[in-house]
């Protein structure tokens, strides 16, 4: 079906919008994918928050011409499903590269983070980097590590005075380590 040209600048402003604001971006080529595959991925890519278009490479380099991700422009050949990260850079990789291994239709091209294009064989790099929320969680651990390690150090003295005060107690009223026990004295009394 032939695009008019107002669509076909449609396309470009949207792609263009995408790539301008995302964090990375991973092309595929989903020939032999059925249409319900392609489904399941678009769904599985609205949760991850994840831009994906299938788009004409004429259309694509466009697109992302005058972005960070003009670096793709080599890649850009054959049927092109471009996916781009939103909000965290590896949520695009991880989706692709799951759908890669459930569609074996479904290969990985070339990826672009910071302005580098990399190759199918790194995804896995990509794809390990930890999300929005994990890298947080991280950060929140290591900067309460230090807090934590100090208020234990802090509680540490007053537990340690009372097991000494608790201890001299006990061998001043005669319960210390070298006085018998009870049980002991009234063994030798019978």
């Amino acid at each position: 079906m032939a695009l008019k040209l107002e669509q076909k600048q449609a396309i470009v402003a949207e792609v263009n919008e995408a790539a301008t604001n995302a964090v990375a971006a991973v092309l595929g080529d989903y020939r032999g994918l059925t249409v319900l595959q392609m489904t399941e991925m678009r769904a599985k890519a609205r949760r991850a928050g994840v831009y994906l278009r299938v788009v004409r490479n004429t259309l694509a380099k466009r697109a992302i011409a005058g972005t960070r991700y003009e670096c793709l422009s080599d890649a850009l050949v054959g049927p092109t499903l471009v996916a781009f990260s939103q909000e965290d850079p590896g949520s695009a990789a991880r989706l692709m590269k799951d759908c890669a291994k459930d569609y074996r239709a479904l290969e990985i091209k070339a990826f672009s983070i910071g302005g580098e294009v990399y190759g199918p064989g790194d995804i896995d790099r990509l794809a390990m980097l930890p999300t929005l929320d994990e890298a947080r969680s991280l950060v929140m651990s290591v900067m309460l590590a230090p807090i934590t390690k100090l208020a234990r150090t802090l509680n540490e003295v007053p537990g340690k005075l009372v097991r000494t005060l608790a201890a001299i107690g006990d061998h001043k009223a005669g319960r210390g380590a070298d006085a018998p026990s009870a049980d002991a004295s009234a063994g030798a009394e019978s």
